[in-house]
């Protein structure tokens, strides 16, 4: 069973900006494959890749933990 976020959610954490990571909880090399079913459930959501953080470079998440670090402290 996976606990993906619906659509509406998607849409609406879309529309708050707020960042989602699409993973597939795999415990088994044939269960990677499962990360479409995580991909068409962003879609249905009209997340673009600009919301979903398994799209950005290493460089682009290094800058998000140093502003973020830098928030916190």
């Amino acid at each position: 069973d996976r606990l993906d976020l619906n659509d509406v959610y998607l849409k609406i954490a879309k529309e708050m900006d707020i960042k989602i990571s699409i993973g597939t909880d795999a415990h088994s090399i044939e269960a990677l494959l499962w990360m479409k079913f995580g991909v068409a459930q962003a879609r249905r959501g009209w997340l673009e890749t600009k919301n979903v953080v398994n799209t950005y470079s290493l460089k682009k998440l290094q800058t998000i933990r140093k502003i973020n670090k830098n928030r916190i402290e």
